[in-house]
């Protein structure tokens, strides 16, 4: 597994952006994939997850929660992390993880496998 996430950059508060996660391997069938978020001087934060049970189902957390949406590419081995209506305390360096799990995970001990981080900030 090796996950490369992308699309990080500067927006203004109110603006969109989309992340993306990308795993370079085989097609991680019987995955959970989730996103996380740690801004400077903070633990990490779990912002969303995705997995292939019902066909698709995905979680986000209450503070992201109306926003920011989880989608997933089966095609092209990727998840996105979609962000609308950012607001300043969205910045953060965001991070896709993966885990051999059909079940939501929320915690970031629970995932084996990370991508690097891709930075977000949102201006005021």
């Amino acid at each position: 597994v090796q996950l490369q996430a992308s699309g990080g950059g500067m927006a203004q508060a109110g603006e969109s952006l989309r992340l993306a996660c990308t795993n370079s391997g085989r097609p991680l069938i019987g995955y959970v994939m989730g996103w996380f978020r740690q801004a400077p001087g903070k633990d990490r934060e779990f912002v969303g997850a995705w997995t292939g049970n019902s066909g698709g189902s995905t979680v986000v957390a209450n503070s992201v929660k109306g926003r920011f949406t989880i989608s997933r590419d089966s095609r092209k081995n990727t998840v996105y992390l979609q962000m609308n209506s950012l607001k300043p305390e969205d910045t953060a360096t965001y991070y896709c993880a993966a885990d051999r799990s059909t079940r939501i995970r929320v915690t970031a001990r629970e995932y084996d496998y990370w991508g690097q981080g891709t930075l977000v900030t949102v201006s005021s």
